[in-house]
């Protein structure tokens, strides 16, 4: 027996094991699945694209699978074999599910291959440059993307199988705000941190430090640490070069992008008209899971505001995938700020502050003032600031500014129940 059919009976061997455990059902659908087109799907490691997509192709027919994560296949030499044992081993499946594809040296090529002679191709990957690049090269027009996040707080309560009264949603709600989303460790009761912790190192050391062939890891590690202890927080390559052991802004710069590209981290711009000077302000950084925060970060970083910020962000990436709008944060030469901007192509639809709380009368008024003076600037008048609780919608004044402001509990947003 060939090592590469050793390997993929044992990977069906666990596959159909893992098929029998719990499945919390994602928003997300596959388009285009009955068609000849390749299914792409995208995320960060363990965020359950693998089971997002068997649950989608196994109501469609049969579908055979290989794990690139597998050292054996991802070093094959002869691609042709791993095809043909696939075909033996699920006998001439319907679909055929590549997970983790980035590792396979030059899989487009092979992909791209197999799609010409027929095959029904579904293939996931955890690094955002590295398949973009590929698939605009070689995919053009033959490919869907679907994105797969760590889980929305929609599908974290969903997995309660039942109906939810108030007040344990907002059980629910501070659970996620702290835990986060990640589907594994919520099925099978694992600890949050340790789990987190394990597959963040995972992640910088394989999907980072090994792929880019970095001498020194110590480098990224300080960097990552650095940046998810100052979630929702603007940040320059200048300042994370003195903050680190990085060698220069440059080489900052290339690090930051590679945790974006492996899913970890994502900015957000700040807002101008100008690209110019869009491009040269400071950009804020935002984690991927709040979960990775808890797991990480410094304690003296672990503020309720800033995590609540952090999942908003998170949120509007979501939603910014498929309804089609950019979001950016708001600063003048005040220092005021505004932390959401939602924009489509040719005006900004809404502008938004996250505040844990307003209890505090210099809070409010800080909070409410920003918005206002953004209000005046950007001529949006939907002004919504999300609370941990507090729910209304107010007349505001500053100094003749006036605008409506609604007031909404983040996690009723979350839920898309905001009157």
């Amino acid at each position: 027996m060939s090592a590469i059919r050793e390997a993929l009976i044992l990977q069906k061997r666990e596959l159909e094991r893992r098929l029998g455990q719990k499945y919390i059902i994602r928003d997300a659908k596959i388009h285009g699945i009955a068609s000849d087109i390749i299914k792409v799907i995208i995320g960060p490691r363990r965020a359950g694209k693998s089971f997002f997509a068997m649950n989608q192709i196994g109501n469609a027919g049969s579908f055979g699978y290989a794990n690139f994560d597998d050292e054996t296949l991802a070093d094959a030499k002869d691609y042709n074999e791993i095809i043909t044992e696939l075909d033996s081993i699920y006998n001439k499946p319907k679909y055929v599910l590549f997970d983790e594809v980035q590792n396979l040296k030059k899989w487009e090529l092979f992909v791209n291959r197999l799609q010409r002679q027929g095959y029904n191709l579904v293939i996931t990957g955890s690094n955002s440059n590295l398949l973009s690049k590929e698939l605009s090269t070689h995919l053009t027009g033959r490919h869907t993307i679907t994105d797969i996040m760590p889980l929305s707080f929609k599908e974290f309560i969903s997995s309660e199988g039942k109906e939810l009264t108030t007040q344990e949603i907002m059980a629910r709600f501070f659970e996620y705000s702290e835990h986060g989303g990640y589907p594994e460790p919520l099925v099978k009761g694992l600890d949050y941190r340790e789990y987190l912790s394990t597959l963040f190192e995972s992640i910088i050391y394989k999907d980072i430090v090994k792929r880019y062939r970095i001498r020194k890891p110590k480098t990224v590690e300080e960097l990552a640490s650095y940046l998810i202890s100052n979630t929702a927080r603007e940040f320059s390559y200048n300042n994370l070069a003195e903050m680190t052991s990085s060698e220069s802004p440059h080489t900052a710069k290339a690090y930051v992008n590679y945790l974006k590209e492996a899913f970890i981290f994502f900015e957000v711009s700040m807002y101008s008209r100008k690209m110019k000077e869009q491009i040269k302000r400071n950009k804020k950084i935002y984690c991927i899971d709040n979960g990775f925060v808890l797991a990480k970060a410094f304690k003296t970083s672990q503020e309720k505001g800033r995590l609540y910020e952090n999942l908003v962000a998170i949120e509007l990436k979501r939603r910014a995938a498929t309804s089609h709008f950019n979001f950016y944060y708001w600063k003048n030469q005040q220092q005021e700020e505004v932390d959401f901007v939602i924009a489509g192509d040719r005006e900004i639809s809404e502008l938004i502050q996250v505040c844990s709380s307003l209890e505090e009368q210099k809070t409010r008024s800080r909070e409410i003032r920003a918005l206002l003076k953004a209000s005046a600037e950007s001529g949006c008048n939907n002004l919504t600031i999300l609370t941990e609780d507090y729910e209304s919608e107010e007349e505001a004044d500053w100094f003749g500014i006036r605008r409506d402001v609604k007031f909404v509990p983040i996690w009723k947003w979350l839920l898309n129940q905001a009157e």
